[in-house]
């Protein structure tokens, strides 16, 4: 019999309700969980997804180590927050501990390019320890290998433009403040837009520190010249606020956001490469009005012109998937901080074990 692939699930909230029963129906051992939140500390994670008890309780952040060194889990699944530098304690955790470590943080799809101090330190680390860490989700298929699979039968292409837009109620409460959810269009000015201003040197300087705070596409435009062979001659981005006419409520933020101010963003990433191929990529994530439904589109411009539409994509469930049908490349990946371009392309895992 082959023995069970061993987990621990970090961050209990809207996404682990996926992860850790996908992994289950996957045959994956579950043996370790961890969270911030007093109301799921203590708590059996078979109770909070509605099942008889696992055995497994939550612990507070403080005792993950202590946890993990007692476990020996093969993999940590962390779905907690979407910049790397929020990551920086589980992930230098796991590569302190030689574990490997997958998250569905959006920056971590391909750090390199906002926060590289910090990834090349998680890097060496994991590479001391030979493991392998990485990040994915919804954007591994549908931002990335959806359209390098459509660049592969092109002959010709001058540019690659996306848009994908998603609701921020169903991540939880960091994705939709970093959206800027609930801010009035002044505050959105100084506290998100505010960046789009600096120069391209102000730019490279903060991300030199880690400082930069990345919409989703940045990292994907990263990621797709990677896995194309593209060389980024500059990248610019704008974000744009999302409003309503109406006010909406926010369950997620637990407030009603006026009607004017705003309900979320768009951000649009271009960049331009060496070899004269531009990507245009937008993302825009706000609160949904009712009518309002996640869409997915992507043209790749060139001999032939190619374009691909998913609407009503069930991006959460999509996201979770794709985390959990990962764990076998990254296990078998080569240590370091390795992005998923690097992994081959996600196949369908009927059981992981």
């Amino acid at each position: 019999m082959e023995q069970k692939i061993k987990a621990v699930q970090y961050g209990v909230g809207k996404m682990s309700l996926y992860t850790m029963r996908y992994m289950l129906e996957k045959g994956i051992e579950i043996v370790g969980a961890v969270d911030v939140n007093p109301a799921v500390i203590g708590k059996d994670i078979g109770e909070i997804l509605g099942r008889e008890k696992l055995g497994v309780v939550v612990v507070p952040t403080e005792n993950a180590e202590e946890m993990m060194q007692t476990t020996k889990p093969d993999i940590c699944i962390i779905t907690t927050r979407s910049l790397i530098a929020e990551l920086e304690e589980p992930y230098m955790l796991c590569a302190k501990l030689g574990i490997n470590a997958i998250s569905t943080c959006e920056e971590a799809f391909y750090p390199q390019n906002s926060n590289p101090t910090l990834t090349n330190k998680i890097d060496e680390l994991a590479k001391a320890n030979n493991c392998t860490i990485t990040g994915t989700g919804y954007q591994d298929i549908y931002w990335g290998q959806l359209i390098t699979s459509i660049a592969g039968s092109t002959q010709k292409i001058t540019k690659i433009k996306g848009s994908s837009s998603y609701n921020v109620e169903d991540y939880g409460i960091a994705l939709a403040e970093a959206h800027g959810a609930g801010l009035t269009l002044e505050d959105f000015d100084k506290q998100v837009a505010s960046v789009d201003r600096m120069s391209d040197e102000e730019r490279q300087e903060i991300i030199n520190k880690g400082e930069y705070a990345p919409s989703y596409m940045w990292n994907v435009n990263g990621w797709l010249c990677s896995k194309l062979g593209l060389t980024i001659i500059s990248q610019t981005q704008k974000c744009v606020p999302q409003t309503y006419k109406d006010d909406i409520y926010s369950s997620t933020l637990d407030m009603t956001i006026k009607a004017g101010d705003a309900t979320g963003m768009s951000a649009v990433v271009t960049t331009k490469t060496k070899e004269g191929i531009t990507i245009e990529s937008e993302c825009i994530g706000k609160v949904y009005a009712p009518d309002e439904f996640d869409k997915n589109v992507w043209t790749v411009e060139g001999e032939p012109t190619t374009t691909i539409t998913v609407e009503k994509p069930a991006t959460v469930e999509l996201t979770c998937a794709t985390v959990v049908n990962r764990i076998p490349d990254v296990i078998n990946a080569e240590p370091g901080y390795i992005t998923t371009e690097k992994l081959g392309d996600l196949q369908f895992k009927n059981k992981i074990c």
